[in-house]
C-alpha cells in the first residue's frame, strides 16, 4: 500500500490500513522534509484538531464543499470517534465554548508527535523528500527521484492547491477535476475609514457577491479579517475568484437593524443627549475610534454636537452605520493557513470506502478532494474522516472499521 501525501489524511490512513491488516506493508511518500505541515501551523501552532459537534446532520452546514457527501462517513467516524482516538493515543484535549477542540497542552506538536508514534508502532514506513510525481495502471508509481515502486493499492492525499501531483494522477486515471482556487482568505482594503484601526474587533454583518454572513469582524493592517469574513470568503470563494478579488463589500455595523431603526435610534440621540459631540458619543456601542471615523464619513464635524444633527446628517450618519461600502482589491491568506476549493470530483467517489469510481485500488482522501470547511476544526476533521475510511478500506476492514 502506498499512501501519497504526509499530511494529516495521509497518515490517519496509513495508521488505520496497517491497524486493520498487519500483513500490509504501508509506505508513506511525502515530497517535503517534514510531514504534517498542515498539522503543525494549524489554529496558530496550537492545531484545532476537531470541533465539539458531534451531530452530522449539523456538523455538514460547515463544509461550503462536500458536506452532502461527508454526511454519511461523518456518521462513521467523525469528531466523537476522534476526540476518542487522541485520548487513547494519550493526548488530553480541551474543547473551547466555541467548538473548537484543542489539545490541553495547546501544542501541535502533540499531535504531530501522537502520529508519528501511532504509525511507527503499526509499522509504517515514512520517506519523505520523496512526493509521488505519477502512477500507472497496476499502480506502477514514479517518485521525484525517478524511483519506481509497486502497490496493490493507492492513497493519494496530497493536499490541495495546484502545486501538488494529487491532482495530476487523479486526471490520469480519468478524474473530473474541479478546478482549485483558494478559500478561507481574508480581504485586502485600503480605506482612510479603518487606517491605523488594526486590532478592532465588532460584531458586525458583511455582505459581497450576492452573499452575507453575521459575526466577529476584525480590522487588520491590511483589510478585513475574523469569523464573519472567513465564513464569506468561504462561501464565496468562487464567485469572489472570478471577480479576480476586486469586489465591493458591504458592512453594516449594526447588524439586526433596519434603516428606519438606526435613523430612529440616531433621532433619540439627537433629543436624549443634544449637548453631548456627535463623534464622541455613540448609541451603537462601537469602539470609539471607528465611530469618529464613521461619523467623519458622513461629513459630521469633530465639534458637532448632537442638537445641531440635521435630518440630512443623520440620514448620512444611519446609511454609514446600516451600509458602509468598502472596495476590496485583494486576499490575503489566513494565519497561514491554505484552504482551496476544489479538487477531484465527488460523484466519482464511493464514499462508503473513498476508492474511485473509476479506477478500483486507487483511493483519496483529504484536501485533494473538493472538500472544504470553515474554519473551526472542520478541514482537519474532513482529513481524518476521509482518511480512516479509505485506510481501513485499503487495508481490507470495510468502511468506518
Amino acid at each position: 500500500m502506498i499512501v501519497a501525501g504526509g499530511g494529516a489524511a495521509g497518515y490517519f490512513a496509513a495508521i488505520a490500513c496497517a491497524r486493520s491488516n498487519p500483513g500490509a506493508r504501508v509506505t508513506i511518500c511525502e515530497a517535503a522534509a517534514r510531514p504534517l505541515a498542515k498539522v503543525r501551523i494549524s489554529g496558530g501552532g496550537r492545531c484545532n484538531l476537531t470541533n465539539a459537534c458531534t451531530d452530522p446532520a449539523l456538523l455538514v452546514r460547515s463544509y461550503p464543499r462536500g458536506g452532502r457527501e461527508l454526511r454519511g462517513p461523518l456518521h462513521r467516524w467523525g469528531p466523537r470517534e476522534t476526540m476518542d482516538w487522541f485520548a487513547a493515543e494519550g493526548v488530553a484535549l480541551e474543547a473551547r465554548a466555541d467548538g473548537k477542540v484543542f489539545p490541553a497542552q495547546g501544542d501541535s506538536s502533540e499531535v504531530i508527535g501522537c502520529l508519528e508514534r501511532a504509525a511507527a508502532k503499526a509499522g509504517v514506513a515514512v520517506r519523505t523528500r520523496c512526493g509521488v510525481r505519477a502512477a500507472r495502471p497496476g499502480f506502477s508509481v514514479e517518485l521525484a527521484m525517478g524511483e519506481t515502486l509497486e502497490c496493490d493499492r493507492l492513497l493519494v492525499a496530497t493536499g490541495g492547491g495546484r502545486e501538488g501531483a494529487g491532482l495530476g494522477i487523479a486526471a490520469q486515471f480519468g478524474h473530473a477535476i474541479e478546478p482549485p482556487v483558494p478559500s478561507l482568505f481574508t480581504f485586502r482594503v485600503a480605506d482612510p475609514r479603518i487606517e491605523g484601526l488594526a486590532g478592532i474587533a465588532v460584531e458586525a454583518g458583511v455582505a459581497a457577491a450576492g452573499l452575507s454572513e453575521f459575526g466577529p469582524l476584525l480590522i487588520t493592517h491590511e483589510g478585513f479579517s475574523g469569523p464573519a469574513v472567513l465564513r464569506l470568503s468561504a462561501w464565496g470563494a468562487r464567485p469572489l475568484h472570478d471577480r479576480g478579488y476586486r469586489f465591493e463589500l458591504a458592512v453594516d455595523w449594526a447588524p439586526g437593524r433596519k434603516a428606519g431603526d438606526v435613523e430612529a435610534v440616531l433621532a433619540q440621540a439627537r433629543t436624549g443627549h443634544p449637548r453631548r459631540r456627535i463623534s464622541g458619543w455613540n448609541p451603537f456601542d462601537l469602539p470609539q475610534r471607528l465611530w469618529e471615523r464613521i461619523a467623519a464619513a458622513a461629513g459630521v464635524a469633530p465639534e458637532a454636537v448632537w442638537a445641531s444633527a440635521s435630518n440630512t446628517a443623520c440620514r448620512a450618519l444611519a446609511a454609514q452605520v446600516g451600509r458602509s461600502v468598502f472596495a476590496v482589491d485583494g486576499r490575503a491568506v489566513n494565519k497561514e493557513e491554505f484552504v482551496t476549493c476544489g479538487g477531484v470530483r465527488l460523484s466519482e467517489i464511493d464514499f462508503r470506502t473513498m476508492e474511485s469510481r473509476r479506477c478500483p485500488g486507487l483511493h483519496f482522501a483529504g484536501e485533494v478532494l473538493d472538500i472544504d470547511g470553515l474554519t473551526g476544526g472542520f478541514n482537519l476533521q474532513a482529513a481524518w474522516t476521509t482518511g480512516w475510511i479509505a485506510g481501513c478500506a485499503m487495508g481490507g476492514e470495510g468502511a468506518g472499521a
